[in-house]
């Protein structure tokens, strides 16, 4: 058996860091177990189902690192959704119900107010050939619901554990809706079977959902797959999030300077027993993953973790990785001089003209940094050459500690603070550290 899994959002929105975890596991299980991932589009919603949104989630995916084997959009396999109904009607377990959405919730409430639960009554199943002819002459066309066994349905789910529900306290979900169109769950089954799907990996949110699933598929002749609900992310304050309302969108860490590795390396450990790491290869996150470490409770995602996993990635950073995104004429040595002090990639943007440009000098004492400047060693000058420069200066003017660097530094930089100046002042050169110490 080839372990095939799938992500399957619907192009009605951007995607964000809860769904792009979900994708990241989906991808990461599949991997470890040498299987297929397949991005599945559940586009059935034709009216916000929009081509704008699909692809911005298969550029947020790619960006990230995940990669599809397979994709398919729910909108162009309806045929197949049909003759899945016709079989299910034919077999007496699709059902015609007649019932507007103004007499089901005056239903539920009346359920509710004699405090038993809000299942639907199965009234439709009740009705004589006469009374549908009526109905249908009303100008009513019916949606359809399936019937479910009033039996225990268990599965052994493999974030959650044991799980069980009766179907008896389940109300028989509506799979056809009375325009014709089809909500998620039966869409969602009958490409599950085509595609062969082995484990479903998808938020708790869809625990409801399990038990009518397993039975659609026990009913159209198919072995149910494995099962694992993630508990869902929140944001830093334990809010839910939206990719309505565009919170934490893919898009947006990425116009922020995030690190695709970064995101992927804080999502693949939040939520887990595992402590989290700063992984540069994806191939690495995927030898260490494991689902079984995957933990109950609930995971929330901070900006700011983000920012302190990015820059750690940065300072670990070869050279040759980011070489085409430093400036022109950037080499190795700058890259290790400056990444230590990075948490975006373009701040390195802003240390360039230090090194190889003009800054603006600041002179805090003018008689010091003209004794600093006669006694600037001459080239060739190397990682040794700040220590001995300051040691002579010291010598000089009697000063130490910040009262000896501070000045120094805002001359040669103009900046409070930044990358070691042993490691700065060899690429600045001595030309430009004699214009800047003369202010």
């Amino acid at each position: 058996m080839t372990i095939t899994v799938r992500f399957a959002p619907s192009p009605t929105g951007l995607i964000h860091v809860g769904n792009a975890r979900v994708a990241l596991i989906n991808f990461l299980f599949a991997r470890k177990g040498s299987g297929r991932f397949m991005l599945r589009l559940d586009d059935t919603d034709l009216e916000r189902s929009k081509p704008e949104y699909a692809e911005a989630i298969r550029r947020d995916l790619a960006w990230m690192g995940i990669r599809w084997d397979i994709e398919a959009a729910q909108s162009q396999r309806l045929d197949h959704y049909h003759a899945a109904a016709e079989r299910l009607k034919a077999s007496g377990r699709l059902y015609p119900c007649w019932e507007t959405p103004e007499e089901l919730e005056f239903k539920r409430k009346r359920r509710l107010a004699r405090h038993l639960p809000p299942v639907y009554d199965r009234a439709a199943l009740a009705l004589t050939e006469a009374e549908i002819t009526a109905l249908e002459a009303e100008g009513r066309r019916p949606h359809w619901r399936f019937k479910l066994d009033h039996l225990e349905t268990r599965w052994d789910d493999l974030v959650r554990g044991e799980c069980h529900a009766n179907g008896a306290t389940l109300s028989d979900p509506v799979l056809i809706r009375a325009d014709g169109s089809y909500l998620y769950t039966l869409p969602s089954v009958v490409d599950d079977i085509d595609f062969a799907i082995t484990h479903v990996i998808r938020g708790e949110d869809h625990v409801t959902n399990t038990v009518p699933q397993i039975q659609l598929f026990e009913a159209l002749g198919a072995a149910p797959p494995g099962f694992a609900h993630l508990p869902l992310l929140t944001d830093a304050a334990g809010a839910g999030l939206s990719k309505r309302l565009g919170s934490l969108s893919i898009g947006e860490l990425e116009a922020d300077g995030i690190e695709p590795m970064a995101l992927a390396s804080l999502l693949a450990k939040l939520g887990t027993s595992d402590a989290i790491d700063v992984c540069s290869e994806m191939e690495r996150l995927i030898a260490e993953f494991d689902l079984g470490h995957v933990s109950r409770a609930t995971p929330k995602f901070d900006p700011a973790e983000l920012g302190h996993v990015n820059a750690r990635l940065l300072h670990g950073l070869a050279w040759e990785t980011v070489k085409d995104r430093l400036p022109e004429g950037a080499g190795e040595a700058f890259w290790h001089a400056v990444r230590g002090n990075l948490t975006r990639l373009s701040d390195a943007l802003h240390w360039w003209p230090v090194v190889a440009g003009t800054v603006s000098p600041v002179i805090e004492d003018a008689a010091f940094t003209a004794q600093a400047l006669d006694l600037l060693p001459f080239e060739p000058w190397d990682e040794t050459t700040w220590s001995a420069w300051t040691e002579r200066v010291k010598q000089a003017t009697g000063r130490k500690g910040r009262m000896l660097f501070h000045p120094l530094r805002l001359a040669l930089t103009g900046r409070e603070n930044g990358p070691d100046l042993k490691s700065l002042l060899p690429l600045i050169g001595r030309d430009r550290a004699l214009e800047r110490l003369r202010g």
